[in-house]
């Protein structure tokens, strides 16, 4: 009995001792993780990769260049100060191509060497243009064109996400992802805005605080994220070599001509984000200068947007997934997106701006409610490569969109009012000043000032008669040849056609 109670005492023991080793061994910890980062390293950044890294990455990011809403919009008007909607059109043009193009290297780069570093330099590049603009304004409009290239943040941050998450979690966190976007906006264009009216040195003053953002942001990645991709993947991987399919940037366009329902449901993401593309390269210039709105009515008017879009994407998206169904929200956002582009198209009265925007921000529901229908329908190995060929269709939509508009505005001679003074948009509350100027608009009392937007209308209409033919329950995904080889329909006809052909 002694013998039995000291063993049993033993045996105590070690089991405690095992499990006190469990809990405070790293790599024993790590492996009680059910998430694809169980086997990292985590000696560089602080702690584990988790959403919130990457969530304050975008914030910081977007943060910066919400700063510099308001001192954007002064020097395109310094540096081109005639045909100024072709050349913003060209230029955001050139950046959303370059970064269609690059998208997927950059993709199978980060796949191979990890995501940290990228990301590093995607925030840099993409940031660059920032501290530029405090010493010449055509410098700082080519940089931006150029930074196309790296522009490729959300690429790498949704890998982040997907490499530290659960798939049943992985929905949630790329919507908070969006969401923090928004949040972004809601303060910096005002805050912005506020910092450059404030002072006589106010927009060196917004230029310098973008750039102390952006390099905290760089320090951020550098000290205290960590890597998502784990060292044994890594290592696995530097011998792999990249194939052209994994950078060849249309081969999504070619992976949905090959099926039917990915074909419908690519046209009506190209078809309806093809206008929404090109009217946020130009919008908040359209309405400063041709709508008459003021530089901190433009900041209110992106908050308002941004609450709105954050509210609808949420509360609203899921409300109406639930009452009406994932083909019918998306018919809804598609009639939402015809009526603000309308609005636009046709009047250029101040009221009814902030009706077509707020329209315009509900109508954001049209590409998660698609997103949440794929994920529905398509297989557990098909979400990625069904996913993937939409997020291609929107990359090649950041390139057309703004050539298509600016270029559409050159043909209908709008351009920047050129009695429109700088000085005139300042607010002075330290001054005797009390009253915020407005510019006269160039096109007021005036129908369809807003052509391009009148004319995206059309493209959004296919989309509504494309998103009619959608079934709620069709399975998405291109269907693979063995997969239909071993169907059971197939299996029984190959039975029989066996049987036959040996009686």
């Amino acid at each position: 009995v002694k013998r039995k109670l000291m063993m049993m005492d033993q045996l105590r023991k070690s089991r405690t001792l095992k499990k006190l080793r469990m809990m405070f061994t790293p790599s024993k910890r790590v492996k009680r993780l059910r998430s694809p980062v169980d086997s990292c390293d985590f000696i560089e950044g602080y702690g584990r990769p988790s959403v919130f890294h990457a969530t304050v990455v975008i914030f910081l990011e977007f943060f910066a260049w919400g700063l510099l809403t308001s001192p954007a919009i002064q020097a395109l008007k310094k540096a081109f100060p005639t045909g100024t909607f072709l050349k913003n059109g060209i230029i955001q043009g050139i950046k959303g191509i370059l970064s269609f193009l690059s998208a997927p290297l950059i993709g199978a780069l980060s796949d191979t060497w990890g995501r940290k570093s990228f990301l590093l330099l995607s925030v840099f590049f993409t940031c660059m243009p920032i501290p530029v603009l405090l010493f010449n304004a055509t410098a700082y409009f080519i940089a931006c064109a150029l930074s196309g290239v790296f522009a490729v943040t959300f690429s790498i941050v949704f890998a982040y996400v997907a490499d530290c998450t659960n798939e049943s979690e992985r929905s949630c966190s790329y919507g908070l992802v969006s969401a923090t976007f928004a949040a972004s906006l809601v303060v910096s264009p005002a805050l912005g805005t506020w910092l450059e009216t404030s002072s006589s040195n106010g927009e060196t003053e917004v230029i310098i605080m973008a750039t102390m953002i952006t390099a905290f942001n760089l320090m951020f990645i550098v000290f205290l994220m960590p890597e998502s991709l784990s060292e044994a993947a890594r290592k696995t991987s530097w011998g792999t070599p990249i194939t052209w399919e994994q950078a060849n940037p249309f081969a999504s366009l070619r992976k949905a001509a090959r099926d039917t329902r990915l074909l419908r449901l690519s046209a009506m993401v190209f078809l309806s984000y093809l206008p929404e593309a090109g009217q946020y390269s130009c919008f908040f210039l359209y309405l400063r200068q041709v709508v008459g709105f003021s530089l901190i009515q433009v900041a209110i008017f992106i908050a308002v947007l941004c609450v709105t879009s954050v509210v609808a994407q949420t509360i609203g998206l899921s409300l109406l997934m639930s009452i009406f169904g994932h083909k019918y929200t998306i018919i809804i956002g598609l009639g939402l997106q015809i009526s603000q582009l309308f609005i636009y198209g046709v009047w250029t009265a101040k009221w009814l701006m902030w009706i077509a925007g707020i329209l315009a921000a509900l109508s954001g529901i049209i590409y998660p409610a698609i997103s949440a229908l794929v994920s529905k329908n398509a297989d557990a190995e098909q979400q990625g490569v069904a996913l993937g060929i939409l997020t291609g269709m929107r990359g090649l939509c950041n390139g057309l969109g703004p050539l298509l508009f600016g270029f559409i505005f050159y043909l209908s001679h709008v351009s920047l009012s050129e009695t429109a003074d700088r000085s005139e948009d300042m607010m002075l509350s330290v001054s005797n000043v009390t009253r915020i100027p407005t510019v006269e608009p160039l096109h007021h009392n005036k129908l369809f000032a807003g052509l391009p937007f009148l004319l995206g209308c059309f493209p959004v209409i296919l989309a509504f008669f494309v998103a009619l033919f959608i079934s709620e329950k069709e399975p998405f995904g291109p269907k693979t040849r063995n997969s239909d080889e071993n169907s059971p329909v197939e299996t029984e006809h190959r039975n029989t056609r066996i049987s036959i052909s040996s009686s």
